[in-house]
């Protein structure tokens, strides 16, 4: 038999991950070149994580939201150091290529292409709070200042239009029956590889989302809200 071929679509986003993972990568060591930077970055994340719990507390509250929404929080955009899910990443991603349907090779990819879009923005925010005096203690004003100061709407943007593109792609992967067997298949396997970060990340993704059925309202809530948040955050009247 022939050597197995490797669609486009999976060539395509194998490498938006590559790309990906290298953006998170730079930007990771970047913000760890001192303790200092290390404590801020995690004070900062910290601190959105809280406002993010809060302001989604009904969501949260909710027995068919509450996973979906604790994956958003604790997977996607909190203060967990992502660094070795991304090595587990970058270590298999020729296999993943091969192995993993198109849809959820995309799925990774824009997870990782958040994860840089958020070291970015966090970037930007640290030193705007530093500038101001407030990143030794953070509260909803001086949040507001420095997201203002750091004006870049565009990529505010984009770091919400990734999270609805992320919640819609795991809402399609729950509809690929083989994908649960895939999963449930691969866990032994990945924990003996060491890639039991990378493993769970997928597998309470798909669970999250399978648990909550239609995931239209839900992501609709989050987007909207984070969406108002933003407005109002650049307008200079703006308050959490």
């Amino acid at each position: 038999m022939g050597t197995t071929t490797v669609s486009e679509d999976k060539q395509h986003y194998a490498a938006l991950l590559r790309s990906n993972l290298s953006r998170a990568k730079v930007l990771r060591c970047a913000s760890a070149i001192s303790r200092e930077d290390q404590a801020d970055r995690y004070r900062l994340r910290e601190w959105q994580s809280l406002r993010l719990a809060r302001t989604h507390r009904d969501l949260l509250d909710s027995p068919r939201y509450c996973p979906a929404a604790r994956f958003f929080l604790d997977d996607l955009y909190g203060p967990k150091d992502f660094s070795r899910r991304d090595d587990e990443v970058e270590r298999i991603v020729p296999l993943m290529t091969r192995l993993l349907p198109p849809p959820a090779l995309r799925t990774i990819a824009m997870a990782i292409g958040l994860d840089a879009l958020s070291e970015e923005l966090d970037c930007a925010m640290t030193s705007a709070l530093r500038a101001s005096g407030g990143v030794l203690r953070i509260d909803d004003a001086a949040y507001a200042s420095a997201y203002r100061a750091c004006d870049n709407r565009g990529r505010r943007e984009e770091q919400i239009f990734l999270i609805g593109e992320i919640g819609k792609a795991l809402d399609g992967l729950t509809h690929m029956p083989m994908l649960s067997a895939l999963l449930r298949a691969m866990r032994g396997p990945a924990h003996v590889a060491g890639l039991a970060e990378l493993h769970e990340f997928l597998a309470r993704g798909y669970a999250a989302f399978k648990h909550m059925g239609n995931a239209e309202v839900f992501l609709r809530t989050v987007c909207d809200r984070e969406t108002a948040l933003m407005n109002q955050w650049f307008a200079a009247d703006a308050a959490c």
